[in-house]
């Protein structure tokens, strides 16, 4: 099954040594029966049709779905014509927001802060852990999307879309040593003090990505006759 990586960001280059985003959905999804193809729809270069993969999976980004930027657009048009011909579409972090609000939900930058490091949510009763980071959320979701997943800080932290969609807020991909990088890279004058201090001490928790990877490989996999 041939998953299309939709990049819609860079990592920042201090942490590029161990490989940029597509390489972290490349490891996390790992044993799963998948190949990969990245398309760097930041840089404007998308597929042709949704049909040209198998599944999509649209990664985080330092960007907000709400800015005035070239890709948005047209990836918010490629989300809406992947659902409409039944091809899988899976997001985190911006993935999820943008695909929220391609199908009319609602993305803004929260007031209540930012979400950073090791964080729990409860996936239909089911306590997992990802890391986080982020301040945008969704704060409306699409008409028809189901809640999977929500945190006392992210209400919608997981929606599903029947078989069509998937998408999670956290960051299964994130290991530890990448928070920590983004923390010295991106987050100081960015992100409080005080929440990347907190952040940086919970690093080392046990987390859940293996099962969010295996929730995401079943999506893709599930039966669309």
């Amino acid at each position: 099954m041939l998953i299309g990586i939709l990049q819609t960001g860079y990592a920042p280059e201090p942490l590029r040594d161990e490989g940029d985003y597509p390489d972290m959905f490349t490891r996390l999804l790992a044993g799963h029966g998948f190949t990969f193809r990245t398309y760097r729809v930041v840089d404007m270069e998308f597929p042709a049709s949704p049909a040209e993969c198998d599944g999509w999976l649209i990664t985080g980004s330092r960007h907000g779905v709400y800015e005035d930027l070239p890709f948005i657009k047209p990836l918010e048009q490629l989300i809406r014509d992947a659902f409409a011909a039944k091809v899988p579409v899976a997001g985190i972090c911006f993935g999820h927001q943008i695909m929220a609000q391609a199908l009319g939900g609602t993305v803004e930058k929260y007031q209540g802060g930012w979400s950073v490091g090791p964080t729990q949510y409860d996936f239909d009763g089911e306590t997992l852990a990802m890391n986080a980071w982020h301040q945008d959320q969704v704060t409306s979701p699409p008409p028809g999307a189901q809640t999977i997943a929500s945190s006392p800080f992210c209400q919608y932290a997981g929606l599903a879309y029947d078989t069509r969609g998937l998408s999670v807020q956290a960051h299964p991909e994130f290991a530890d040593e990448f928070v920590e990088g983004l923390i010295d890279t991106r987050g100081r004058g960015v992100v409080p003090d005080a929440v990347l201090d907190e952040a940086r001490e919970k690093l080392g928790a046990p987390l859940d990505s293996p099962h969010i990877a295996r929730r995401i490989a079943a999506f893709f996999k599930q039966n669309r006759d």
